[in-house]
């Protein structure tokens, strides 16, 4: 008598590649997928081709669990060209964390990276111009690249900034050898940027973003080396709602600064000076008065701030919510009374108790302000969900 089980399978076999895909993408679970592809061959090519991202357990951030490829040693050019020719549809690519990775590791990319949209290459410290050619040559539809500390010159930006015309996110922070030249041609021909890193990098001036898109509104330029001139540059587009400049150390004149509260940062929401220890009262003064859509400011450790500083920001930041104020050694129970009875919206203050500040002073905001959360903790801002996706 035959077996019901040996019809049922031959049944399940017979079914077409659409059927088994429509089963393949309902599968919930990671190990059910992994089991669908250890049927047999033809299920196997189900399965890989419908692979959309893929990742190592070397990588710093976990991305997507069941993208995780099963090695955990480094990865090869043999093993990596492999990988690309058996997932032929990936959207999303992270090799963070590959470290002794050579260029010729994305060679394959202009066959095969035709539907990638996400790219990482953080700490992929083989990787030059090189690798970026090849990248540009096959990712034209681009949307996410993070390049965080590769060895890549402007050169590399150029043709990136020629072919992946779709970018939005790109991190090019500890990216020590591209200077503005580079951020120039991204910021000229990646109309659709959103939101970029250029953090330590110590060659870029700011310069190089004369004229960007109003779509870019997120920016982290921590430790850069910006002149006046840059912070106008950057704030050209008009569209910055989260700029984030700490340890600004060398941008000391007023007029640089000013820039930032003139009508193009009039959308400005979350301003980072955290660790600027040469900002004075002057440049806080006409930032206060000119940024009305301020929510969140960190003046932490910025020590030249002092009394007028501090009653512009009571008698000027209307929306602000959140306030950085810890370490800042001209911070005094004066200083706190103005922003006691200023800033009326404002809803968290992070302090931390000092010399200057007697403790009658604290507990009296605290009494009088009881809506305002006082933290005496010390965190860099609050970046809004989602603005990077790197």
């Amino acid at each position: 008598m035959d077996n019901p089980s040996d019809d049922f399978s031959g049944y399940i076999m017979q079914l077409p590649d659409d059927c088994l895909l429509f089963i393949f993408q309902h599968l919930d679970c990671g190990s059910d997928r992994e089991s669908f592809g250890l049927t047999c061959r033809r299920w196997l090519q189900i399965q890989n081709l419908n692979r959309r991202s893929l990742q190592f357990q070397c990588s710093f951030t976990i991305l997507n669990f069941y993208s995780l490829s099963q090695t955990n040693t480094q990865i090869s050019t043999l093993h990596l060209c492999r990988l690309l020719n058996r997932f032929q549809n990936l959207e999303s690519l992270s090799l963070s964390g590959c470290t002794e990775l050579p260029d010729s590791g994305l060679s394959l990319l202009p066959r095969h990276g035709s539907k990638l949209q996400s790219l990482h290459l953080d700490c992929c410290f083989g990787i030059t111009d090189s690798g970026l050619s090849c990248v540009a040559s096959g990712c034209s539809l681009l949307v996410i690249l993070s390049l965080y500390r590769c060895n890549v010159t402007d050169y590399g930006l150029e043709a990136i900034s020629n072919s992946c015309l779709a970018l939005e996110d790109l991190n090019l922070s500890y990216c020590s050898r591209i200077s503005d030249y580079g951020v120039r041609a991204i910021s000229q021909n990646c109309r659709h940027l959103r939101a970029i890193r250029i953090s330590y990098c110590r060659n870029l001036t700011g310069a190089g973003f004369q004229g960007c898109s109003q779509t870019l509104t997120h920016l982290e330029a921590d430790s850069c080396r910006l002149e006046p001139n840059g912070i106008r540059s950057i704030l050209s587009g008009g569209g910055i709602e989260y700029l984030s400049v700490s340890n600004l150390t060398w941008c000391t004149r007023v007029n640089g600064l000013a820039a930032i509260s003139v009508g193009s940062a009039a959308k400005l929401r979350v301003l980072n000076f955290r660790s600027s220890r040469t900002i004075g009262d002057d440049c806080i003064m006409t930032i206060a008065k000119g940024c009305p859509s301020l929510q969140e400011w960190n003046l932490a450790i910025c020590h030249e701030v002092k009394i007028a500083g501090w009653e512009s920001i009571a008698s000027h930041c209307h929306n602000l919510k959140t306030l950085h104020v810890n370490r800042c050694r001209n911070l005094c129970d004066r200083g706190l009374q103005a922003l006691r009875t200023g800033c009326k919206r404002l809803s968290i203050l992070y302090i931390t108790r000092s010399s200057q500040i007697s403790g009658v002073a604290l507990e009296i905001f605290k009494l009088a302000r009881g809506n305002v959360e006082v933290k005496e903790e010390e965190v860099m801002c609050i970046c809004p969900h989602g603005a990077f996706r790197f």
